[in-house]
């Protein structure tokens, strides 16, 4: 276990109960998300190649926008 994740769990123990168990179900929903991420991308190879590309001709073609950071 890293030093960081050490002081994060350090520092849950001393939220309540239910505090816990809803940052427990934050980090369970993002692993999992992440394993569907991985596991679709394991199932077509090409298709992350295949979305920069057309992300790529999008931009090209004037069709983006850039992102404005403070409206995030």
């Amino acid at each position: 276990m890293t030093e960081l994740l050490e002081q994060a769990i350090a520092k849950l123990k001393n939220l309540s109960a239910n505090e816990q168990d809803a940052i427990a179900a934050m980090i369970l929903a993002e692993l999992e998300d992440e394993r569907l991420w991985d596991e679709a991308f394991a199932r077509s190879p090409d298709m992350l190649a295949k979305l920069a590309t057309e992300a790529m001709a999008e931009y090209r073609a004037g069709k983006t926008q850039q992102l404005d950071p403070d409206t995030l």
